[in-house]
């Protein structure tokens, strides 16, 4: 299957994590990398734990001895940026975690005293000393949660074949409860059929159950390795904004080449031609009415056909019924033309603003001729919806699939387009499994 998606501009790459099913969940590779991830949690803690708070304690009380104290101070805080590369790439590859690097360190002054200060002032050396600080103490909690429940589970599985092993005294099992032979009372021993099939069954549930329960625990430790160890929050905003502004300026300047060319070979050739005829028309005027009267009607054509060009060309920059009835109006018109059957839903809370609905027109319209010339398809659909804060308008086909973004410049030009407003498209196009574009806008 041929799957392309784009997510929001500057949003950090996800490579998507692989979700064995519940009854694969014991044997996949994911359960035993994140209790592997889990386990060594606690041993990479109490290393980093006692790096940082030994040297940021020693580099804070050196202060006074600004010679010793603050440049140790900074050196173990840029360190810290290592530290978080590692656990970046232990994350990567036991979790299928990416996490996106941040911004490279940055010396505001020059010279020794400004890499000082930069150093001390660097927010994701800090960040990455809380992460190493936090990780002891929940490195102890997932060690001990991801050793004690697979431990359980072996024992308890095994515990058919292992009973001989847990014989005390004249008790052939191990004790389930009270204080044991030598000491006397009502003990309980996992001991003949019954409770070694109950055992058993026990080890059964606890080997689907653990892996869930250490999905969740790694879904916390995911979440802190990006809070912590990815990029700031406002460093992530500020290069949204940078690539959702200079995707709106490459869509604007291909509109106005676009507007440039349609005007240049469509429009202005006829009209140029359309003044020469009528110049010839003019010189003939005298002499031979008949063919100035012929030239005169085919010029009346000519001025025909350059104002249907110029209403088209007018309609593609934004249709008037685009503007006067919406976008349920102006999409079904669109579909009328198509050549393949489409329907067409449209379901709305309120209008979009003027540049959302017409990024949102644009971009299925653009769809849509692509369902006429390539897709092959007998059938169509155009379903656009709100959902939360999102305008979500999908377009769906029975062709032959096999579109992708990556291979198609029209289909790259409106992922750039739909970027510009913060959107995002995505395309499934498995081969002969048709095609379904989805397109998410702000309302």
């Amino acid at each position: 299957m041929s799957t392309a998606g784009i997510t929001v501009p500057g949003a950090a790459p996800r490579v998507p994590v692989s979700r064995p099913g519940f009854w694969r969940a014991p044997i996949s590779a994911r359960t035993w990398g994140e209790t592997i991830h889990l386990t060594l949690n606690f041993v990479v803690g109490l290393v980093g734990f006692i790096y940082v708070v030994v040297l940021i304690a020693l580099g804070i009380g050196l202060t006074p001895l600004c010679l010793i104290g603050l440049p140790l101070l900074a050196g173990v805080l840029l360190s810290c940026r290592g530290w978080g590369a590692m656990e970046r790439g232990r994350a990567r590859l036991l979790m299928d975690e990416v996490v996106r690097a941040p911004a490279p360190f940055r010396q505001k002054t020059p010279g020794f005293t400004g890499w000082v200060k930069s150093g001390c002032a660097d927010g994701t050396g800090w960040r990455g000393a809380l992460y190493l600080f936090l990780l002891l103490p929940w490195g102890i909690f997932t060690f001990t949660i991801a050793i004690a429940l697979w431990s359980a589970t072996l024992v308890t599985l095994t515990y058919p074949a292992t009973q001989p092993l847990f014989r005390s005294a004249d008790q052939p099992g191990a004790l389930l409860s009270g204080d044991g032979p030598k000491l006397g009372g009502d003990d309980v021993y996992l001991t003949g059929p019954g409770w070694v099939a109950l055992t058993f069954l026990v080890g059964v549930v606890l080997m689907f159950l653990t892996p869930q329960i250490i999905r969740g625990v790694a879904a916390v430790d995911r979440a802190m390795v990006r809070a912590l160890l990815g990029p700031a929050f406002l460093s992530k905003q500020v290069e949204e904004l940078t690539v959702s502004r200079g995707a709106a300026v490459d869509t604007a300047a291909s509109d106005m080449r676009r507007i440039e060319r349609d005007l240049h070979d469509g429009a202005q050739a006829r009209l140029v031609s359309l003044a020469m005829d009528l110049g010839m028309a003019k010189e003939k005027m005298n002499s031979d009415p008949e063919s100035a009267q012929r030239m005169v009607v085919e010029a009346h054509n000519e001025v025909k056909l350059a104002l249907r060009e110029l209403r088209d060309l007018a309609r593609g920059i934004h249709p008037a019924v685009l503007t006067d009835r919406g976008l349920d109006a102006a999409l079904s018109a669109v579909a009328a033309k198509c050549t393949v059957p489409v329907t067409v839903s449209v379901d709305l809370p309120r209008r979009p603003s003027a540049p959302i609905e017409q990024v949102a027109y644009y971009t299925v319209s653009e769809l849509l001729t692509n369902v006429s010339k390539h897709s092959g398809a007998s059938s169509a659909s155009v379903t656009v919806r709100a959902e939360r804060d999102r305008l979500v308008a999908v377009v769906e086909d029975n062709g032959r699939g096999g579109a992708d973004p990556a291979h198609g410049t029209g289909l790259a030009g409106l992922v750039e387009r739909v970027r510009g407003v913060d959107g995002t498209l995505r395309v499934e196009s498995p081969k002969g499994g048709g095609t379904r574009a989805t397109v998410s806008l702000p309302l």
